[in-house]
């Protein structure tokens, strides 16, 4: 890194947050929403070492896209030309109208490793069956299994786009 990079930095330790934001605002050419001290230094001080040194490579961008689209936690809404990627699953006139697209069509299983016990549900019509016992919910399969709450679609991994 360059000395002159190293120096800029170093004095981004003693700007006061709106001294940081402004700084923000130059570094990245876009308004800055966050007033924390902590990501600013970070978030500055990362673009100026990109700036620098050279960033990610166009492939490694399009990798990050591609795994911040499947991760199971976001914090901002996807971009909307994301949106019109996805790929919409038509409703099919099975006798089951009100039928969650993401979970499988009744008398299949959901599996899923937890712990290193391997956790099969049957998916009923009126709901699931696991070890014997009926439950009206995979949130309900899955807080017997984990033992604490859990999103039962998170917790099957349903829903995500394959990779």
């Amino acid at each position: 890194m360059k000395p002159e990079t190293e120096l800029q930095i170093a004095a981004l330790d003693d700007m006061t947050i709106d001294q940081l934001r402004a700084k923000y605002e130059v570094v990245f050419d876009e308004e800055c929403r966050s007033r924390h001290r902590r990501y600013l230094l970070r978030r500055i001080a990362w673009r100026l070492q990109v700036n620098d040194e050279g960033g990610l490579s166009v492939e490694a961008r399009q990798r990050a896209r591609q795994l911040a689209m499947n991760a199971d936690v976001r914090v901002t809404a996807p971009k909307p030309e994301a949106l019109k990627t996805l790929r919409r699953v038509p409703a099919q006139e099975d006798g089951y109208a009100d039928w969650d697209p993401r979970l499988p069509p009744p008398g299949n299983y959901v599996e899923r490793l937890h712990k290193g016990k391997m956790v099969r549900v049957l998916v009923l019509t009126d709901g699931f069956e696991f070890e014997g016992e009926r439950f009206r919910s995979l949130t309900a399969v899955a807080k017997k299994v984990s033992g604490c709450s859990y999103n039962g679609f998170v917790f099957f991994r349903l829903g995500r786009k394959p990779e």
